[in-house]
């Protein structure tokens, strides 16, 4: 068995009790949940979830969005409302 590492983090007050109030209604408690993270970011050589903007959009689907309003602009197409370039765009 690997020699035992401690990691330390800094993390706010309320955010502490949540999790910890959520990891113990799943039988967790914090250390078990970290260790289950790091292990998963292991296993998938990345993070084990996926991580979407305060708009709710991926990394990917963002780049996605910029790159086709870049090539709208190169185009020379206009739009008259942001209702216009999202239904363009298949949001």
């Amino acid at each position: 068995m690997s020699e035992q590492q401690t990691i330390q983090i800094r993390i706010d007050k309320k955010t502490k009790e949540a999790a910890r109030q959520t990891l113990s209604e799943l039988g967790l408690d914090m250390s078990t949940a970290v260790k289950l993270f790091l292990t998963n970011v292991v296993n998938r050589q990345g993070i084990p979830f996926e991580i979407r903007t305060k708009n709710g959009f991926t990394e990917a689907e963002e780049l996605a969005m910029i790159a086709e309003t870049e090539e709208a602009k190169r185009s020379g197409k206009r739009y008259t409302s942001l209702d216009e370039l999202f239904a363009d765009l298949e949001i």
